[in-house]
């Protein structure tokens, strides 16, 4: 570790983000974490705050309460209070990771309380009956449906996030194990699913008719090549996802999320245990997980059925 310490607030976000990327974090983390920094800068800056070591937890409730009132001009709307944890988190963080590299003794951070962001339900699910009508959509775009439909059969088997989906390699997918090799995923974690075997059987369907016709020079081991040849953007995803979807019918948030949250869904409706829902999901944190249980719990509807007085009441309605 180098003797000379960061002193601007430049040096320290490159200090910082240098070591965020050899601890093996993900260029989408750290171009996240650089852009949440580079905002409280510039209303330091604005405030007069010239340095870290004019950062205290004065100032972080400061802007704390900045962000709670600021407008975003393109939406004309508040920041969400995820985003605004979000945008607190990663200062903090910051101080915190420069205690352990020794550019400071001590955080003046330690002590700041940051908002709490109350789970919300994942409410872009759908029917395993609706999620066959958007599959049927991709029927009639040819060999390049055929990709589409490759892709969304392994989204919903696979439960994989939008990027994990777009990361994957050919060698990722073992159609003599059944299992799905996911790179990449939050936290840099890889783990295995197993996929089923309409998904596995669409992917062959795909590599052998589907991709040497999209396949170009630089195309390299991608599992899903784009029209172009190449990987896959997250807004290419979203948009290829989202225009089956409205084709189907359902016009849902979180479009590449929709698959993810419904598998998981109807794997609890079919009895999974939350524990293997969560190494399936690839959550680092259980509580994640339970987000679910709150949305389908098909043993408290029966019991609530059969032990409920007002659920046996034969309704009394006045007239």
């Amino acid at each position: 570790m180098s003797d000379t310490k960061p002193e601007s607030f430049a040096a320290w976000i490159n200090f910082y983000l240098d070591d965020c990327c050899a601890s093996g974090q993900s260029l989408r983390t750290v171009r996240i974490k650089r852009c949440n920094l580079t905002l409280f800068v510039k209303w330091c800056l604005s405030e007069d705050i010239a340095s870290p070591a004019a950062v205290s937890k004065k100032v972080l409730e400061a802007y704390k309460r900045y962000l709670n009132t600021y407008i975003n001009s393109r939406t004309n709307n508040q920041l969400s209070l995820g985003t605004r944890k979000n945008r607190l988190t990663a200062v903090k963080t910051m101080f915190t990771r420069m205690v352990y590299l020794e550019v400071i003794a001590t955080s003046p951070l330690a002590a700041f309380e940051l908002p709490k962001v109350p789970k919300r339900l994942p409410t872009a699910f759908l029917t395993f009956e609706e999620i066959e009508e958007v599959f049927a959509q991709t029927l009639m775009y040819g060999l390049k449906g055929m990709r589409d439909r490759a892709m969304l059969e392994t989204y919903y088997a696979a439960g994989i996030r939008r990027m994990e989906l777009g990361n994957l390699e050919i060698s990722d997918i073992n159609f003599k194990t059944k299992k799905l090799r996911v790179n990449n995923g939050k936290g840099a974690k890889d783990r295995l699913v197993p996929i089923a075997k309409r998904a596995r059987e669409w992917i062959r369907q795909y590599l052998q008719f589907s991709r040497p016709s999209l396949k170009t020079f630089h195309s390299g081991q991608t599992l899903f090549l784009s029209n172009s040849g190449g990987k896959f953007g997250e807004t290419q995803l979203s948009e290829l996802v989202k225009k089956y979807l409205l084709m189907a019918g359902y016009d849902v948030n979180a479009a590449c999320n929709v698959f993810r949250h419904s598998a998981a869904t109807h794997m609890l409706e079919g009895g999974a245990d939350i524990r293997q829902i969560q190494v399936y999901l690839g959550h680092a944190d259980i509580s994640t997980t339970m987000v679910y249980t709150h949305i389908t719990n098909p043993e408290l509807e029966r019991t609530y059925e059969k032990s409920h007085p007002a659920a046996n009441e034969q309704p009394h309605i006045d007239t």
